[in-house]
């Protein structure tokens, strides 16, 4: 077809062009321009989008399952899943704003689901690419035969005949995507350490690349970090409650489908974003002859990086960083020893046991989640692969030197995905839900550790529990001697405090004295007298008496008459103060000691052989050289 529009117009109606009218401009470089499909069950509808063009005239041409679009520089060349049929529905569109056209074109079969839409590489592929069949095929014996014998009928005895040439061997030991690699690393030698664990993988058997890699494995393990993570599992438990995308879709896609799966409504749950379809729209897309035993390792493999890739996600809660790239490529043994598995129960050991070797978080129940959101994702179709796929191929592409593993495995399985049969992801899925997995199947005696563990963990309680039982019974103990302690000492208390009732009663006593007495000063130029005798010396004695309103003041005079009447006189005074009770005189005394001549405390007190202080007495003896107070005033 061929049709000139007004841009600012739509058209209604598309007349459509014969091949031979259709032809491509030679001479420029053509653009392959972004687009989507999208289906009703009456039209399949083809957006193209294509800014700066020409949109005044363009060519569309449809047949069967052929489909081409030119609108200079643009040329888009599909190869549809579906049969579309020209019987005037057909219809076109350009919105100028978005620079876009929508063609809208019937199907066939009114009804039928196409599918594989959103697999823009493989919709790209010229039509005889899609039924590629192997160059060598394997006949049966019979067959063989006769063909033999044909071939021996035919046979040109006078062909040209050539000498022989031993042509050297073919590589032993492949890898990659389908082991269609090999000699890669011999020309990446810096990069290989940091890409992959095996060494020399080129001259490196497979049996003897499984039988380093769980050498390694079991070296690495280490019972500590997992026994901490198992018994501290708060982070752990956090980890598990997260939702990738798609266990929300896989949430969907049950309930529309009441349980029962049908494999044509699962994309419409998976959507691409605008850099996913321009991924798919830059591989090249490509047949790949794999029989039947590189087909079950690639399908293996896929297994073994859906596995690595969930546990990235989960333990990152979505976020991309710096070691997403090592965790994807270190938990797969297919990417990081270039492994080929045989059985989908080794593929399980092989992640288990890394998960529990090598990344932050060693907990067997990630190892477990990991298994059932592969499961999920796989049941969700070859749409929801692939858009895994096309985020492991961008964590590599920023990730030097892992850009190698994309064109090792990644970008091969997302061209290869493509083209993959629902009802194989399907089988592939049920097979893998029917394998189980336990710790036993990880040979690193987990279920041992954990026993040993936890008897410790016992025997720790059980101490615990004995130590605080002594602590309590120590404490009860010093609790007893403390009480004991507090009997004694009450009764201690009590004793002294009759003392100090006694010595209350004396004080109250004294204090009556005083009162009546009053306050004695002594200003000392005589000799200094206590209650034990005198002290000479030839100072003046004054004396305050009693109430304060008489003075006694004796001066020491040359006469010995005159001081001999005064010593008879205080005599009689102080044989009345004698038979006053002798706290009275005891009082009279020490007061008159304190303020005169203050003295140590072992000065004051004499102690019996109970320990108890008691005040000295006065003597009740005459003694003519002993001075006392008088409360006489009639002696002043």
């Amino acid at each position: 077809m061929r049709e000139e529009e007004n841009p600012q117009e739509s058209a209604s109606c598309v007349q459509v062009a014969t091949q031979a009218e259709f032809a491509s401009p030679a001479g420029f470089i053509m653009i392959t321009p972004a687009f989507e499909l999208s289906q009703d069950p009456d039209f399949l509808t083809v957006k193209i989008r294509v800014p700066y063009a020409r949109a005044s005239e363009f060519d569309i041409y449809f047949e069967g399952e052929d489909f081409k679009f030119y609108a200079k520089p643009y040329f888009l060349r599909l190869t549809l899943p579906g049969r579309i049929v020209e019987d005037g529905r057909e219809k076109a569109s350009y919105n100028t704003d978005e620079g876009t056209f929508t063609i809208q074109l019937p199907k066939e079969v009114p009804g039928q689901y196409f599918e594989g839409l959103d697999m823009l590489t493989s919709l790209l592929a010229p039509k005889k690419s899609r039924s590629a069949k192997p160059l060598v095929e394997e006949m049966d014996s019979a067959a063989s035969a006769e063909l033999s014998e044909e071939n021996e009928e035919e046979f040109d005895w006078e062909m040209e005949q050539t000498p022989y040439e031993e042509s050297p061997p073919p590589l032993q030991h492949p890898y990659g995507f389908g082991n269609l690699r090999s000699g890669v690393f011999q020309r990446l030698q810096d990069e290989l350490s940091d890409v992959i664990d095996i060494k020399d993988p080129d001259q490196t058997p497979a049996e003897e690349r499984r039988r380093r890699r769980l050498a390694a494995e079991a070296a690495k393990f280490e019972p500590d970090h997992y026994l901490a993570d198992f018994f501290e599992d708060e982070t752990i438990k956090h980890l598990l409650k997260y939702k990738p995308w798609w266990i929300d879709a896989h949430k969907k896609m049950t309930a529309l489908q009441g349980g029962s799966h049908q494999e044509h409504d699962s994309p419409a749950f998976v959507v691409f974003s605008e850099e996913e379809r321009e991924q798919m729209r830059k591989f090249t897309n490509k047949s790949y002859l794999l029989d039947k035993r590189s087909r079950h390792h690639v399908y293996l493999g896929l297994i073994d990086i859906l596995l690595a890739y969930c546990y990235e996600i989960r333990v990152n809660e979505g976020d991309k960083n710096v070691e997403s790239s090592w965790n994807i490529r270190k938990l797969s043994a297919t990417l990081c020893w270039l492994e080929s598995f045989s059985s989908i129960h080794d593929v399980l050991v092989s992640f288990g046991r890394r998960v529990l070797c090598y990344p932050l978080y060693r907990h067997f129940e990630l190892v477990t989640r990991a298994f059932s959101d592969t499961g999920m994702i796989l049941q969700l179709g070859k749409a929801a692969v692939l858009k895994c796929l096309l985020d492991i191929h961008k964590i590599f592409m920023e990730s030097d030197p892992a850009y190698i593993l994309n064109d090792l495995f990644i970008t091969d399985y997302c061209i290869w995905i493509q083209k993959v049969k629902s009802k194989k992801l399907a089988a592939l899925c049920e097979s893998l839900q029917k394998t189980t997995l336990s710790k036993s199947h990880m040979g690193l005696e987990l279920e041992e550790l954990e026993a040993a563990a936890v008897l410790v963990q016992e025997e720790e309680k059980a101490l615990k529990a004995a130590g605080t039982v002594s602590k309590q019974q120590l404490l009860c103990s010093e609790s007893e001697t403390s009480d004991s302690e507090e009997s004694n000492s009450t009764s201690s208390s009590e004793t002294e405090g009759s003392d100090s009732d006694e010595q209350e009663s004396s004080t109250s006593e004294d204090g009556e004295i005083n009162s009546f007495q009053g306050t004695l000063q002594e200003e000392r130029t005589a000799p200094l007298i206590d209650c034990n005798g005198l002290r000479q010396g030839t100072d003046t004695l004054a004396m305050e008496v009693g109430d304060g309103k008489s003075k006694v003041s004796l001066q020491s005079t040359t006469a010995p008459r005159k001081l001999v009447e005064e010593l008879e006189m205080q005599m009689q005074s102080a044989m009345r103060l004698s038979e006053q009770p002798e706290g009275l005189a005891t009082a009279g005394c020490i007061s008159q000691e304190q303020e005169e001549n203050p003295v140590p405390e072992p000065d004051r007190f004499s102690e019996d052989a109970a320990g108890k202080g008691n005040f000295l007495e006065v003597s009740p003896k005459p003694n003519p050289l002993l001075f006392l107070c008088s409360t006489n005033e009639d002696e002043d």
